[in-house]
């Protein structure tokens, strides 16, 4: 086998498509390793604030104290921003202001707005994971692309040198196969974290679920429902306005 075979000798010989091709799970491998990282980052400091927000919310003496809290933080977390809507909605409600989205009264106007809010929620957790999905499905099999090709140009060349043995046919081959081992080295991961970012997807909106249901029991009946969202904590409900 020549000394010079490898991967800085096999771009060397590739052709356009073979380059194009490398840099295809280039752009994938970048674009999902962005994702990954900013995806974790955000989620965990999301889970850190949620945590904050929620111990304060059930520590709260009432609604109208809460209400006073979140005009003077930043809502930076999606219970926050829930709350914030819910406790606005009652507001506006039982001030009179009664637009066409608040028909029905209270109960279903407030149901309309934890249900978008909770929709919004779902819209942006799931940003980036088709990238995620694309890369996990179609990576290997541009590698195996980039492979065939490879090989159809060594055999190629190979049969115009007339030089058919086995040292000359296993080198330039086995240089077209890390077209294969860059497309699992670039679906792998982005497998891996599509499926674990749609496991903490699933329990956030589940817990942010429970959280709008005793959202609307506070601020309707006045009653917490029993959920994994808070502790066994009541909140003696004022609601503002």
């Amino acid at each position: 086998m020549e000394p010079t075979l490898g991967f800085a000798h096999f771009i060397a010989q590739s052709d356009t498509i073979g380059r194009f091709v490398l840099l295809l799970l280039l752009a994938l491998s970048v674009a999902s390793w962005y994702l990954i990282l900013t995806k974790a980052v955000s989620n965990l400091l999301a889970f850190r604030r949620a945590e904050v927000f929620l111990k304060r919310f059930w520590q709260a003496g009432s609604l109208q104290t809460m209400s006073e809290t979140l005009g003077q933080q930043p809502v930076d977390n999606a219970f926050a921003e829930l709350a914030h809507q819910a406790l606005g909605a009652a507001t506006d409600n039982r001030s009179g202001q009664h637009t066409l989205a608040e028909a029905g009264g209270l109960s279903e106007f407030l149901t309309r707005v934890l249900r978008n809010g909770i929709e919004q929620e779902a819209s942006r957790v799931e940003q980036g994971l088709t990238v995620l999905a694309s890369a996990g499905s179609s990576a290997p099999y541009i590698g195996l692309f980039g492979t065939v090709w490879g090989i159809y140009h060594a055999l190629v060349n190979i049969g115009m040198s007339g030089q058919g043995t086995l040292d000359k046919v296993a080198g330039p081959v086995g240089e077209a196969l890390i077209m294969t081992g860059l497309g699992l080295a670039v679906a792998i991961p982005a497998v891996l974290a599509y499926n674990a970012f749609n496991r903490r997807n699933r329990i956030w909106l589940a817990k942010l679920d429970a959280f709008a249901h005793d959202l609307y029991a506070l601020t309707t009946v006045g009653a917490k429902t029993n959920s994994s969202a808070g502790d066994a904590r009541q909140l003696r409900v004022v609601v503002p306005g």
